[in-house]
């Protein structure tokens, strides 16, 4: 379904730019267009009624039901996307990061000074971000 589908059996309809259409909402006595509708790059309709009606109360008021204005690839949007691995330079930059800070703490443990606990709580972070580097980068600690 494309917005005209929607728009051929809505009254009042002005083009308020590309992909996008006031017109008089069907589901109430409107006097006014109060129905705003915009279609998406994907082809998905999206509508809104400013006057308050729910949007099944809309579609049913066309004679529509929501199969009828979603397109096909819209189910699509809901499954989880597979993220795509950071670049190994920005995972090595990270763990240099991270590497200075443990080295900081090595080299004051090693002159004899204790940490105080930020540092010790920092430390902590730094190791577990160098662990998470690690099997980002498919290598196990």
């Amino acid at each position: 379904m494309t917005a005209l589908t929607l728009l051929d059996r809505l009254s009042g309809v002005k083009r308020t730019g590309p992909g996008r259409w006031l017109a008089r909402c069907p589901a109430h006595d409107d006097c006014r267009a109060s129905l705003s509708v915009r279609e998406l790059d994907d082809r998905r309709v999206l509508f809104h009624c400013f006057a308050g009606c729910d949007a099944e109360a809309i579609l049913a008021a066309v004679g529509l039901v929501w199969q009828d204005i979603l397109p096909p690839q819209a189910v699509d949007h809901h499954r989880p996307r597979e993220r795509a691995p950071f670049p190994a330079v920005d995972v090595l930059r990270a763990i240099e990061h991270e590497s200075l800070i443990v080295c900081m703490a090595a080299a004051m443990l090693r002159e004899g000074q204790t940490l105080p606990e930020p540092d010790r709580q920092r430390v902590s972070v730094a190791h577990a971000r160098i662990l998470a580097g690690v099997q980002l980068a498919g290598m196990r600690p």
